[in-house]
């Protein structure tokens, strides 16, 4: 597993090193970045104005873009929740996150319990990372990964202050009873299983603000969890849901709960039923819409905070999607090409289901305007903000620092040979990009003789056309590599060795 071993020259800023080393006198010390790392939930590629949306505004992201740096090629840890998180926050990928999927759990009487499967003791964070080098770390939105009071409540994960859903389930619902505040429930005001008064995405807004004010004074990891625009899709009427109401309403196609039977299933005490009812809504479009436009408020009201808190040019943002644009409650991504130019959604390990819009600004360091097509990764998140806050990693994950590229340095940026990325859903999904080749294999597990299919990224962005037939020695390395990267899980079992049977 991972170790931390501070670099000679932070220890020597801190002093621990006083005996023994001298510092000179006129030397100063530069401070560390505080760091934001904000994610958002199933929000497509195409999904802001300077990734291609043209249905609706992002002003602040543009305005985060325009004076940072946009990646093309950022990739999540995979295509649905759990563990794209778990790759995000431990540095590696799919293939050897310990969460593999979203597994629910359930007591003896066959109830599903509040939380999902849990991240280990062993497994190391970059809260945990972030912490030992004095960071005042916090978490605040989604968790889903681990129990409450469990080994993978993120108190035990590394992270000082928590408010949020710990469990995804409850995470679907914009108006649940309570979210968990560090290990206490906070009932939110007028909200119980039928009422609705409480938006709980503002609640826990403003908690990632106030974390950031009271840190103001040392350096800070507020990784900020946002669960816009997961479906249920509902909105408060405020001055934004004014915005859009009736915007798209020749193409609005209401959602009827009561006709849509897989997405019915209750949770609640004495239920044994593992995922939440989402909501009717009668105008989804533009429900939508305004959760993306929310959610980029959400971003304005932190950008404007650090400039009045004067702490902006030396604060890291980072903001990204946990995997591609959701079907769920009515949602219709071909309606805003949500996509953009890629193939797939949530689910799919096709690009747009792993490939995310990705930005970072560090007034201090990053040239603004900046785009770049450095292929990079979740996995690559943990090593690229040790790197930046001084932290050397004895590492055994997947992770390659992109530091460099921030910087503007791209001749010292190193690259990855191939990416990987698995999902334990429909039969098994696993994808790998060598070069421009993207190799795609559905039903691993299922399917009799399962079809390897080979996309040249280069030409075919959209994956639309299989040349596997074409390239036999390409097919043959990428087999290789899934049979390299993948690693069999006890908690998420999961074989890859029938692909050589095609």
């Amino acid at each position: 597993m991972k170790k931390i071993k501070w670099s000679a020259a932070i220890l020597i800023g801190l002093g621990l090193f006083a005996s023994c080393v001298s510092k000179p006198a006129q030397k100063k010390v530069e401070q560390k970045p505080n760091i934001i790392y904000f994610l958002v939930d199933d929000m497509g590629y195409g999904d802001l104005g300077c990734y291609g949306q043209t249905k609706f505004e992002t002003p602040n992201l543009d305005k985060l873009a325009a004076e940072g740096i946009k990646f093309t090629q950022h990739y999540c840890g995979t295509a649905v929740c759990a563990p794209s998180r778990s790759s995000l926050l431990t540095g590696q990928h799919t293939g050897h996150t310990y969460i593999r999927g979203n597994k629910e759990l359930f007591n003896e009487a066959g109830d599903a319990i509040e939380g999902q499967a849990p991240l280990t003791a062993e497994n190391i964070t970059i809260a945990e990372v972030l912490k030992s080098a004095g960071y005042a770390t916090g978490c605040f939105g989604k968790w889903g990964l681990g129990v409450p009071g469990s080994e993978g409540d993120p108190l035990n994960q590394g992270f000082d202050e928590f408010l949020g859903a710990n469990c995804q389930r409850m995470a679907h619902s914009f108006y649940p009873p309570y979210l968990w505040h560090n290990d206490e429930k906070l009932m939110l005001e007028g909200n119980d299983w039928t009422q609705k008064k409480t938006y709980a995405a503002d609640v826990m807004q403003n908690g990632a603000l106030n974390f950031i004010k009271e840190n103001k004074d040392k350096p800070f990891f507020a990784y900020v969890a946002c669960t816009l625009p997961h479906a249920e899709l509902i909105s408060p009427k405020d001055s934004i849901w004014a915005m859009f109401d009736g915007k798209y309403a020749d193409d609005e196609v209401p959602y009827d709960l009561s006709t849509n039977p897989n997405y019915t299933m209750d949770y609640g005490p004495g239920k044994a039923e593992a995922y939440w009812k989402y909501c009717s809504q009668e105008q989804p479009l533009a429900t939508y819409a305004s959760m993306v436009y929310r959610m980029d408020a959400y971003m304005g009201q932190i950008m404007e905070q650090l400039e009045d808190l004067g702490i902006d040019e030396n604060t890291i943002i980072m903001f990204a999607s946990d995997n591609g644009p959701h079907t769920e409650g009515g949602a219709v991504p071909a309606f805003f090409n949500s996509y953009g130019p890629l193939r797939g959604v949530k689910r799919d390990l096709y690009e747009g289901g792993i490939r995310t819009a990705f930005i970072t600004r560090w007034p201090a360091k990053i040239p603004a305007g900046s785009v770049s097509d450095h292929i990079s990764a979740f996995w690559d998140v943990m090593p690229t903000l040790a790197d930046a806050a001084g932290i050397e990693l004895e590492a055994e994950g997947d992770g390659i620092s992109f530091l460099p590229t921030l910087l503007g340095n791209t001749d010292q940026q190193k690259k990855h040979d191939h990416m990987y990325w698995e999902l334990n859903v429909a039969g098994g999904r696993v994808a790998a990009r060598w070069n421009n080749w993207k190799g795609v294999v559905y039903k691993v597990e299922k399917a009799k003789n399962p079809t390897f299919e080979l996309y040249d990224l280069s030409t075919d962005l959209g994956e639309t056309n299989n040349v596997a037939a074409n390239h036999p020695d390409v097919v043959k390395h990428l087999k290789e590599i899934i049979m390299k990267e993948h690693m069999h899980s006890e908690l998420f079992p999961f074989e890859v060795a029938r692909i050589n049977n095609n």
